[in-house]
């Protein structure tokens, strides 16, 4: 006669702590696959409405919009990359990547914070997803055969699996993490230039950080967003500036490219580091920011946790053993130690070596090499558009 065992209740199987656009995606692929939607639970401290107020510009792969697409979250309102064009001012050394050379429609796309929360959240794959929000998760317990969680609300919800999908890691970190304070500032804002190159993105190398221009044309009269990275000094001088001297800061640091800078939105700053915890434990597991926080240098933070979040619904359609969040660890290893390895590098290039450094000259002279030789573009466009999944 078989004995029945009674297995441990629970709230959940799988909970999503974090309701941006990785964690709406994780819920959305488990669903796809097949995993009951009353079954995953997602906890945001923020309401829907205060999501889709976020104005921040999201840079997406050509790769991140598959994964979007496979769960009916594409297309959004969004302006496509053509071209990438990466240089190093007034130094020799750049490339040209191009849709054509392969054979795609866009290399990638610019679009708002809150115009995809607010695409995903609309999903039919997510009616059935316990929607705790706004709620945050004041602790986490790992038990034997489930994770306890206390939310500040006073709630409490036992699931079988965590997932910490949140914008910054979560918890304490372990011996593992990889953490760097690259002693540089990031400035965002939208600007608006003379010349614009339609559905032209443009990486441009400075003594002190990248310059990143994102085409985005968002019916206000702008035509880029703009990701300034510079050191900390610099940037008080540049946030304290008018909007006039600002702009001429800029075309300064970018060159005559695009003619000249005409107008600038509100300008905002966050410190730029890396925070790096990937390893999962029995029942806990994190991806996308919570795993990985990354310099914005090439734009790969969200692509990256995009890719992730595709990666671990697919190895959880097949069952919530502990032992699968091992497996996620592994199989996530290459494409996320060669993303973060490509950042840090050319973060460290120029948050660490004096202006006009030997490294610096390198990296432009191997700019020009990349666009000589075809099979080394095509690696680099390869990762940037598609990586590992």
């Amino acid at each position: 006669m078989n004995q029945h065992i009674d297995q441990p209740r629970t709230d959940a199987d799988i909970a999503i702590c974090g309701a941006g656009p990785v964690g709406l995606s994780m819920a959305a692929l488990l669903v796809k696959r097949g995993v009951a939607a009353d079954r995953i639970a997602l906890i945001d401290a923020k309401t829907v409405e205060q999501a889709r107020q976020d104005p921040r510009s999201l840079a997406l792969s050509y790769g991140s919009r598959q994964i979007l697409q496979e769960i009916g979250a594409w297309p959004v309102a969004a302006t496509a990359i053509h071209q990438i064009h990466v240089s190093r001012r007034a130094h020799f050394g750049r490339t040209l990547i191009q849709r054509e050379e392969f054979q795609l429609p866009a290399l990638g796309y610019v679009t708002r914070y809150g115009t995809l929360v607010t695409a995903l959240a609309a999903l039919p794959a997510l009616a059935g997803v316990q929607l705790l929000r706004p709620a945050q998760v004041s602790a986490s317990t790992e038990q034997e055969d489930c994770v306890e969680l206390q939310l500040s609300d006073g709630r409490a919800l036992r699931s079988k699996l965590l997932v910490q999908a949140e914008g910054g890691l979560f918890g304490a970190q372990d011996d593992k993490s990889l953490q760097r304070d690259y002693e540089q500032i990031g400035i965002v804002a939208h600007v608006q230039s003379s010349a614009p190159v339609a559905h032209r993105a443009f990486e441009r190398f400075t003594d002190q950080g990248p310059l990143a221009l994102l085409p985005q044309d968002d019916g206000q009269g702008n035509n880029y967003a703009l990701v300034w990275c510079v050191r900390p000094a610099t940037a008080s001088q540049l946030l304290a500036l008018d909007d006039a001297a600002f702009l001429a800061a800029l075309a300064e640091a970018f060159g005559g490219r695009l003619g000249r800078f005409t107008k600038t939105s509100a300008r905002n700053s966050f410190p730029l580091g890396l925070n790096a915890c990937p390893a999962a434990s029995a029942r806990t597991v994190a991806i996308g920011n919570a795993a990985q926080t990354l310099h914005p240098v090439a734009g790969q933070g969200l692509n990256l946790g995009l890719r992730d979040a595709a990666v671990l619904a697919r190895l959880l359609a097949g069952g919530t053993e502990p032992d699968t969040l091992l497996r996620f660890t592994a199989a996530r290893q290459a494409d996320r130690s060669l993303t973060i390895h490509l950042t840090d590098v050319m973060a460290r290039i120029f948050a660490s070596a004096p202006d006009g450094a030997l490294s610096q000259t390198l990296l432009g002279l191997s700019l020009g090499l990349v666009d000589v030789v075809k099979p080394a573009r095509r690696l680099l466009a390869q990762q940037m558009m598609f990586g590992r999944r």
